[in-house]
């Protein structure tokens, strides 16, 4: 399978690049991981995963500054290619970001992303933070249990989110959303690819995925 790695300068595309190359080789899974700007490759790809690291409006930006590529991406997961946004990544699914202005999003989650309203804790919410969801939620989370730790690094967070298409969460001075999932898109709040064995079952999960 041709797994498109999104390339618009923001985000740690070697990393997530090496994190489903290895994924695959523990799933028994061939696939042809690339680091791509270029509308056709994108056209073809059999998945495609949007990393993302900074601010959402200058991600936005990135996004739309390399001709061709958004639109290539929106028609190739209309068209059933699965779809995994990895921390920016994830919230550009939203229906906006409120981040350095306030910036339209995919509109593809319900929600707008905003500070994290966290009282006296510290800002960015960074480290390992435990995985709450229930057994079964989605296919993304087979072979994971309730309590599993991920790496998050951000300050702005998914609020106003629709209780269906939020799979997991997790908890930094209240509840925070941590996976988000409707058809064949899918976001992972915290860094996937830094999260050691949970983000590469997680990777493998959406590897092996069939929405």
């Amino acid at each position: 399978m041709l797994v498109a790695v999104i390339d618009y300068e923001s985000g740690n595309l070697a990393s997530a690049a090496r994190g489903l190359s290895l994924a695959a080789e523990q799933r028994g899974l061939k696939a042809d991981v690339r680091i791509t700007s270029d509308p056709d490759v994108v056209a073809k790809a059999d998945r495609i995963v949007l990393p993302g690291q900074g601010a959402f409006a200058d991600c936005a930006r990135g996004l739309a500054g390399v001709d061709g590529l958004e639109q290539a991406m929106f028609a190739r997961v209309d068209a059933g290619a699965p779809f995994l946004g990895i921390c920016v990544g994830m919230q550009l699914m939203a229906e906006r970001g409120l981040e350095h202005g306030v910036t339209k999003g995919f509109g593809w989650v319900q929600g707008e992303i905003a500070k994290m309203q966290v009282g006296n804790a510290r800002l960015p919410h960074m480290g390992w933070n435990e995985l709450n969801f229930e057994p079964g939620a989605h296919k993304l989370l087979e072979g994971l249990m309730p309590g599993d730790h991920a790496y998050f690094v951000h300050s702005y967070a998914l609020t106003g989110g629709r209780a269906d298409q939020i799979i997991a969460t997790t908890d930094y001075e209240g509840p925070v959303v941590a996976m988000v999932a409707t058809g064949n898109r899918a976001g992972t709040q915290f860094h996937a690819e830094k999260s050691q064995q949970v983000g590469l079952r997680i990777l493998g999960n959406f590897l092996a995925w069939e929405p």
